[in-house]
């Protein structure tokens, strides 16, 4: 009997790895977001200097940096140094337990570690709960566990990472190879689809406007989400993502959180729409915004 079996024979114990397993994602997720977008800037600023002044880089090569990458060094609290034990990393229960402040110094703990936790955890369960033990419910966590680290570092940075994008991309394309959540026509076509829709749409306001309505990676996710989903799911995500995009930005002017000359990130809309179209299907997401 092989481990999906075990699942399919035990409920229990495959409902019980799944919010596991969730939770312990979610808490690596909280590295990729704040990590992530700082590794990504301090490469760029190497490249702008090697690109600008290649003499200097020639001259003067940059010394050995810290290591600074996913995995090192330990998290630490940004306010006393306070390196944090692994009792103290526990996804939830540890944020609850010392009470949503540092164990060293006590200053407060952000809220959103223990909410990307527990929402990785919630997603990963009612995917596992819609696709049962199976090779489908396995990709389709990956695929929701790459768009919460996107959603997140976009709200932040206004920045959606090639370094997720392309492969999220590439890998939908290769798991419908074994028609996994479409055939790999509508999965290809989708990719397709989903870049040029946007980058259309890109040109069409630049050109009219001269302003810049969306970044790159906006196309690039939408992109992913087609090549995962096929063409057909191309435009309930455009227009959920959309819809409630345009509510959020109006409840945001309308309480001065949104500043002026500010725009509000686009992609976490997006990977909201993917996420419900894979979960709830293409009719009922219509059927949300009234186009069914």
């Amino acid at each position: 009997m092989d481990l999906i079996d075990t699942f399919r024979a035990v409920p229990w114990f495959y409902w019980t790895t799944a919010l596991i397993v969730g939770l312990m994602v979610g808490s690596f997720l909280n590295v990729v977001i704040h990590r992530l977008p700082k590794m990504m800037e301090t490469e760029w600023r190497q490249q702008c200097i090697e690109f600008l002044h290649p003499e200097d880089a020639e001259k003067n090569p940059p010394a050995p940096a810290v290591a600074y990458n996913l995995v090192v060094p330990r998290s630490a609290c940004p306010s006393c140094g306070h390196r944090i034990s692994a009792i103290e990393n526990v996804p939830v229960i540890s944020y609850l337990v010392l009470g949503g402040k540092c164990r060293a110094c006590k200053a407060p703990i952000g809220i959103r570690y223990p909410l990307v936790e527990s929402l990785t955890g919630i997603l990963t369960v009612v995917a596992a709960w819609h696709f049962g033990a199976s090779w489908a419910a396995l990709f389709a966590v990956i695929f929701i566990w790459a768009l919460i680290a996107l959603t997140f570092i976009d709200a932040d940075t206004t920045l959606l990472p090639d370094d997720i994008t392309l492969p999220l991309m590439w890998l939908g394309l290769l798991v419908n190879l074994g028609g996994a959540f479409v055939d790999i026509r509508a999965a290809v076509v989708g990719a397709v689809a989903g870049y040029l829709i946007l980058w259309s749409v890109y040109w069409a306001f630049k050109l009219a406007t001269g302003k810049e309505g969306m970044g790159y990676g906006d196309f690039k996710l939408l992109a992913a989400l087609g090549a995962w989903l096929g063409w057909q799911a191309i435009l309930p995500i455009v227009l959920l993502a959309s819809t409630i995009g345009a509510v959020v930005g109006l409840v945001m002017k309308a309480t001065g959180a949104l500043r002026e000359g500010r725009y509000v990130p686009f992609g976490p809309f997006l990977a909201g729409g993917g996420v419900a179209v894979m979960l709830i299907g293409v009719p009922r997401v219509l059927a949300f915004i009234g186009w069914a």
